[in-house]
């Protein structure tokens, strides 16, 4: 895959959610809700301020971040399901 985006955006691969509850019970794909955590695949060279002066991104190709529900565009690139979003719909980096 060869997606470069642009500017304060960045492209996001979902992490799996859980099948099964801690108690056991196991969630049918139907009523299974979008993760909201995922990994950075790409992201773009920074915001440009009112000079033109490029500010780099907080985010780094790697980083496990969180995200809000309704974040991002899903794409489909070489039959992976991926989100482009702006840097400002990530709500924080999970550090590890």
């Amino acid at each position: 895959m060869a997606l470069r985006p642009l500017y304060d955006r960045v492209v996001v691969r979902r992490v799996d959610s859980e099948t099964k509850t801690s108690s056991g019970i196991i969630i049918p794909d139907t009523a299974a809700e979008k993760p909201q955590q995922g990994d950075v695949v790409a992201a773009g060279s920074g915001t440009r301020d009112a000079s033109g002066k490029t500010a780099p991104l907080d985010v780094k190709a790697g980083d496990r971040v969180l995200f809000a529900k309704w974040s991002g565009t899903e794409v489909k690139i070489d039959g992976v399901d991926l989100l482009i979003m702006k840097e400002s719909d990530i709500l924080g980096v999970i550090e590890t």
